[in-house]
């Protein structure tokens, strides 16, 4: 006999190959599942256990199956090269290899595999067609690659020759380098042949069209691609870049800012794709690079010689590149960095005086823009150290204006102080209590200078709005307006008074008791308001001041009640929300949501409210033009005068004055319009859907709940494919499961599952989606909810998700009661419940028959359960359960004669007679 340890050996041996079997057989069957993933690791273990080479070679082929399914061609390609090497003569190995370098690019490779392979099985159709397509699509790719390159010279030279007077010509070559540069394979051909040299000779003819031809190549060069981004940024250098986006030119401008932010996503990112099949990548350090660039743009908001949509477009991608995107991240030191070398840089631009001796040029929108920057900077430090850095580098700087530069110095400080008040007011309200700024602030407003007069009632206004300041300020402030507004000539001073009066005015909010305007005077105030909105003579800057001062003054019902009487002060109001000028959309928003009432409601508890009338407190009232008959008259008259297609214009905004708190705002409004069933049809018909989307998916948590309600209740009422056309219905999927979260209320649960059961009832890539978006837990959930309807809708839910494979196998899960809680609500009063569950029953008995045989196992009750189906007195329950039962009928035989045995039969015979129902 044998030695024992060897028969010991032998005997592990052949368990580990049992082993290695079962693993085997279990990645089969998970790649036939479609979990491609799991299949892999099967495999990989399997391969850990098994020795026997022809057994490995089977292993690697499957698992170069499974890396194609789930697109890693590098080890698809690996694998199915191991199990060649154990068998030279496997096709499907072979095959797979061609499809993986196929993949790679490397066609010749591919064409001798798949030529092997036919050789091997000459009759086998699919090597034949593959080898056919792949021999047309070698013959293309040679033809345009030889093509491509003589193509890029070409367009080079089209364009680099001074003396080619042809503008198409050079107008097509411009076209074809943009279009060629957005495939990977083009991109890389420019990268090649010497292209970011000749592209920075197009920048530097100072030629616009030349300029934007090359701005947008090299979009394509960069976008995605971290390591040809630094190779450009190293040839044509940050200077260079930053001094191309503060150009004259608008457009050379916006393409630069866009060639920038493209530059930085791929430099933030380092995507992955320049990483796909090179073992010896260098790992790139890209935060030298992204530093050097942020430097040129801090330097460039400071650069007299910039132009001032450049300066804007500069503001706009720090505020888009620096500060983190969500708190999850936890290094904040990019803004830590810009704060250090460029505050005082930003507070330039946010303290320029338009109109004074060597002022920075700026447009309407810039000195947004610096609140939004500042604001965005300061929320996204960590600790008081950091924030107390922040305060003493504002506090200086406005004090070194404030010091010792006369007047100007004064008023480039006070500028700057209502800068910071309008971005991170903590801020703002520091530098406010530095000695001497407020006594400046009010002696100024009776200037006789109009442009120092401006800066000092602007600054006025903005510390009103902060509550500490606001008593101070209503003390000494309210008077000096008072006079400003009554005696000032100028309409530009007066409008801004009013703004300041009625922002002291409005310290009660909505509370109709608390208004610190004498009676009548609001009224006057906003009739003011609306003629100087409606007056084109005055420029834009000053009438969006009206909309400032309506935005307060539409907390009065009357105001509001005028104001939606007005139309064309509410035309005007739209037409300044689709201008050049974003600053005015949040006043837009604000009056808005006031005259719709769309603001939050606090429902004051009835005992408190004794409470406070025996203490003799004041208790807040609301105005009778407040009850819900008014805000429903005043929604129509919105409607008419097209508010929807200012909101939607509105979002469009790339603008960073469109901020979280000003999206929720026109969320809130949305909500409103659409609050009537047959207004939300013209809602949708002006853009309300295609807008709703972007606000559910950003801003505050409250807007996008807001906007996914809005989108809810389009979504229960209209046909969702005429009102989300094309690939937008998948968009409204995620808004709409979001409403499923438990911390959303009642109402916007049950409207979440309405809306989903409309979608779940319209395709299978729908359905796909919404088990995708991880719904389906949650729609169970909320079958056991308490509130009928809440548990009405869920099961209405269910019943359509359940025409997915996935679904219907959940039913037959180990261990789920899924099945057992269909079959009892089938069985419960609510009649509305029945049909909903008895129909899901109806449809999974039809499509998946392995459930008939569970049913009788998931609850005694089962047959009585359908025999009352079949005697209720409504037809549409009766012919659920026939459905129900002629399934299970004809799924198993013990099933059949469980239901025979019973007095199914008799119950049938009689149904079946039954001429008035056919």
């Amino acid at each position: 006999g044998r030695p024992c340890g060897a028969q010991s050996r032998v005997q592990a041996s052949a368990h580990r190959q049992a082993t290695a079997e079962q693993l085997r057989a279990r990645g089969n069957a998970l790649f036939q599942a479609g979990d491609h993933g799991a299949a892999l690791a099967a495999y990989t273990e399997a391969l850990s256990l098994s020795d026997a080479a022809s057994e490995r070679a089977v292993l690697h082929r499957n698992r170069a199956a499974c890396y194609l399914k789930l697109e890693d061609y590098t080890k698809a390609e690996a694998d199915a090269t191991k199990a060649i090497e154990a068998d030279g003569r496997d096709v499907k190995a072979l095959f797979r290899r061609s499809q993986a370098l196929q993949q790679l690019g490397r066609l010749d490779q591919a064409v001798s595999d798949l030529q092997r392979c036919v050789s091997l099985e000459p009759r086998n159709k699919a090597f034949q067609e593959a080898l056919h397509a792949l021999g047309s699509s070698m013959h293309e790719k040679m033809k345009s690659m030889s093509c491509t390159d003589s193509k890029v010279e070409q367009m080079f030279q089209i364009l680099l020759d001074l003396d080619e007077k042809d503008a198409d010509k050079k107008q097509k070559a411009a076209q074809n380098l943009i279009v060629l540069a957005r495939e990977e394979a083009g991109a890389e051909k420019i990268f090649q042949s010497d292209g970011v040299r000749l592209l920075m000779q197009l920048l530097d003819t100072a030629k616009a069209d030349l300029m934007l031809a090359a701005l947008r190549t090299l979009v394509g060069l960069c976008s995605g691609h971290r390591s040809r981004t630094m190779a450009v940024l190293a040839e044509l250098g940050a200077p260079r870049l930053s001094a191309v986006l503060g150009v004259e030119h608008e457009q050379v401008s916006l393409a630069a800012c866009n060639l920038l932010h493209v530059m930085f996503d791929s430099l933030k990112e380092g995507l992955q794709k320049d990483f796909h099949g090179k073992k010896d990548a260098v790992v790139l350090d890209s935060s030298r690079d992204l530093k050097l660039l942020i430097k040129h743009l801090l330097e460039l908001l400071v650069l007299e010689g910039a132009s001032a949509h450049g300066r804007d477009n500069a503001l706009n991608l720090l505020i888009n590149v620096v500060p983190r995107k969500s708190p999850k991240e936890t290094n904040n030191s990019l803004s830590l960095w810009v704060i250090d070398q460029g505050l005082k840089k930003i507070l330039e631009v946010g303290g320029t005086v338009c109109g004074s001796l060597g002022s920075l040029p700026v447009t309407e929108n810039s000195r947004m823009s610096t609140s939004v920057l500042l604001s965005k900077l300061y929320e996204d430090l960590k600790c008081d150290a950091e924030r107390e850095n922040f305060h003493r580098l504002c506090e200086d700087y406005v004090r070194s204006w404030f010091e010792g530069h006369e007047l100007p110095g004064k008023l480039r400080a006070i500028q700057t102080v209502s800068c910071l008040l309008q971005g991170p007011s903590d801020a703002g309200n520091r530098v406010l209590e530095l000695e001497g700024i407020m006594d400046s602030v009010l002696s100024l407003c009776a200037s006789v200078c109009e442009a120092h007069q401006l800066v000092a009632v602007e600054a006025l206004i903005h510390a009103a709005d902060k509550a500490k300041r606001a008593s101070f300020i209503t003390a000494n402030g309210v008077s000096l307006l008072k006079e400003i507004y009554k005696h000032s000539e100028r309409d530009s001073i007066r409008i801004r008074a009013l703004v300041g009066l009625c922002k002291l005015g409005s310290a009660g909010g909505t509370d109709f008791s608390m208004k610190q305007f004498a009676e009548g005077s609001t009224m006057k105030l906003a009739k003011q308001c609306r003629k100087w909105l409606c007056n084109e003579a005055i420029d834009a800057g000053t009438r969006r001041w009206a909309v400032e001062g309506l935005a307060y003054l539409t907390f009065d019902a009357d105001v509001k009640e005028e104001f939606v009487e007005d139309k064309a002060a509410m035309q005007a109001m739209f037409h300044l929300a689709k201008s050049e000028d974003r600053s005015v959309l949040y006043a837009v928003a604000s009056t808005l949501v006031n005259c719709t009432n769309s603001y939050d409601h606090e429902e004051p508890d009835p005992q408190m409210l004794e409470l406070a009338k025996y203490a003799k407190q004041h208790i807040p009232e609301q105005h009778p033009k407040d009850k819900p008959e008014f805000v429903k008259r005043r929604v129509q008259k919105l409607l008419i005068a097209g508010v929807v297609s200012a909101l939607a214009c509105m979002v469009k905004s790339e603008s960073p004055a469109l901020t979280n708190s000003c999206r929720e705002l026109i969320s809130r409004v949305f909500l409103a319009l659409v609050e009537e069933a047959e207004d939300r049809g013209g809602v949708v018909a002006q853009g309300g859907g295609k807008a709703l989307i972007p606000l559910s998916l950003e801003g505050t948590e409250v807007g996008q709940t807001k906007a996914a309600q809005a989108l809810a209740k389009i979504t229960i009422t209209s046909n969702p494919e005429m009102a989300f056309p094309g690939e937008r219905i998948y968009e409204v999927v995620r808004p709409l499961v979001s409403l499923l979260h438990l911390q959303r209320t009642g109402l916007e649960n049950f409207e979440g599952l309405m809306a989903l059961t409309n979608l779940a009832g319209i395709s299978e890539r729908l359905r796909q989606k919404i088990l995708k978006e991880r719904a389906v837990p949650m729609i169970e959930g909320y079958m056991f909810e308490e509130h009928e309807l809440i548990r009405l809708a869920a099961t209405e839910c269910m019943c359509n998700m359940a025409m997915s494979k996935e679904v219907q196998e959940l039913f037959l899960a180990e261990g789920s009661d899924r099945l057992k809680l269909m079959v009892l609500y089938s069985g419960e009063e609510d009649e509305k419940l029945r049909r909903a569950a008895s129909g899901t029953l109806a449809m999974l008995t039809a499509l998946h028959p392995p459930i008939c045989k569970r049913i009788p196992q998931v609850t005694v009750h089962w047959l009585e359960i359908l025999q009352a189906l079949l005697l209720s007195p409504s037809a549409e329950l009766q012919h659920r359960g026939a459905v129900v039962v002629m399934n299970m009928m004809a799924a198993a035989r013990e099933v059949a004669e469980q239901l025979i045995a019973s007095e199914m039969l008799e119950i049938l015979s009689v149904l079946a007679k039954d001429k008035g129902k056919p």
